[in-house]
């Protein structure tokens, strides 16, 4: 048997123990990984730093280092998330629908997990205390796959996890770490049917591409992120420059970060000169169409894959338009369906803008990084849903969960 299968076969094994488990017992587990995590921070940090030692070796960039990273700060929010999640209501259980027939018969529609949930993510320690707590709290086994990057990392949180779910009386196996980060086991995983009810990728453009291409076991897309911010003529030019420098700046390695900005030509000559000084305070890099350059000649001219990209870093493309439509028009070619935003003072444009774009969250002068689970109100996250069926925005406990039908009888019969 291989490796993977017999994790595939462990999870299959004890997730009707999850899946069955009273809130109470799923909420003593939540509270235990939290405290596990709080008492072994300097541990967590021990290992992280053998990630960072070994990423920095290999070149990984300053932004993607950031995701990489866990300090005591970090470390005590996600052992605080957990409590939090524990504070949530249960979705598990919960009557979405039903009736009596005319026969008498009674049906109710109710929420259950989904069983077995594999995530396939990258350099980002902090998804895998996320992932399976929220997994656990929905009533779902996991089997988390994580990148090399972050291989130290991932190991110690989930030894951490798997002591205090056991010290709470349940299987160990209710959560798992792929250990070999070998192409071929994502591979194996992707078509783990029979075994795996859902697979969730979380990472960038060229991994979820890959997952959903290659996956045979039923896929929920997440997280590619080219969000734009137009700017309109009518739009406050100080609060426009304040969303788009925390848009692109406080974190520009997350899925929700700005990567391109449109201004309408109107309001153009003022505002990019006071947008690229701000950015300069932290050495983002312009590259713009020709309009734009006329207005900031030092920038590099923007290609056509400069507006697909998801940089991920400290660059952003830029072009100038004639308005709101062509505004739209314009990220209806190159938009990922993540977040997008405007910045007007305009009511009809603002309306026009969130009807016109066809995205999982589109804002009217507030900023894209808000796509956030936690943001919503929805406690932590699971990833950002970019597709349309099933689930759609950011992924909390209900989008973990399915329905089934549970219907009673007198001795009905059609």
């Amino acid at each position: 048997m291989s490796y993977i299968l017999t994790l595939g076969e462990n999870a299959k094994r004890v997730k009707s123990e999850l899946m069955t488990a009273s809130t109470g017992k799923k909420n003593d587990a939540l509270i235990k990984i939290s405290e596990e995590l709080k008492n072994n921070i300097g541990l967590i940090i021990e290992k992280n730093k053998i990630d960072l030692d070994n990423a920095e070796k290999n070149g990984m960039s300053k932004s993607m280092l950031d995701r990489l990273m866990l300090d005591e700060k970090r470390i005590l929010s996600i052992a605080n998330a957990c409590v939090n999640l524990s504070k949530l209501d249960d979705p598990v259980g919960e009557v979405t629908g039903g009736g009596v027939r005319p026969n008498g018969m009674k049906i109710e529609k109710v929420r259950v997990p989904m069983g077995v949930i594999g995530i396939i993510y990258e350099a980002r320690p902090n998804v895998t205390v996320d992932a399976a707590s929220l997994c656990l709290k929905s009533g779902n086994t996991v089997i988390l796959r994580g990148g090399k990057e972050a291989f130290e990392s991932n190991k110690i949180l989930m030894k951490l996890m798997r002591n205090a779910v056991e010290k709470a009386g349940f299987s160990a196996d209710i959560m798992q770490l792929v250990e070999d980060t070998s192409r071929e086991t994502a591979t194996e995983m992707m078509k783990l049917n029979g075994y795996i009810d859902v697979l969730i990728p979380r990472g960038g453009a060229g991994l979820i591409s890959s997952v959903v291409k290659n996956a045979t076991v039923p896929v929920i897309e997440t997280g590619t992120g080219n969000c734009h911010l137009y700017v309109d003529e009518t739009a406050d030019l100080q609060m426009a420059v304040d969303i788009l420098n925390n848009g692109k700046t406080q974190r520009p390695s997350v899925c929700n970060a700005l990567e391109s900005l449109l201004v309408n030509e109107k309001i153009a000559g003022e505002f990019l000169p006071l947008a690229k000084k701000k950015l300069d305070e932290s050495g983002v890099e312009f590259r713009g169409c020709e309009k734009t350059k006329e207005i900031l000649p030092d920038i590099t001219l923007a290609t056509e894959e400069d507006y697909g990209t998801e940089f991920l870093d400290y660059i952003i493309s830029v072009k100038v338009v004639a308005d709101v439509d062509e505004a739209i028009s314009h990220i209806s070619e190159y938009t990922t369906g993540h977040s997008e935003c405007i910045v007007t003072k305009s009511l009809e444009n603002a309306e026009k803008f969130q009807l016109g774009i066809d995205a999982a969250a589109v804002y009217v002068n507030c900023s894209t990084r808000f796509t956030d689970g936690e943001e919503f109100g929805l406690g932590a996250e699971i990833g950002i849903s970019t597709q349309k069926l099933h689930a759609r925005g950011p992924m909390g406990l209900r989008e973990l969960t399915t329905t089934k039908y549970l219907i009673s009888g007198k001795g009905q019969i059609r």
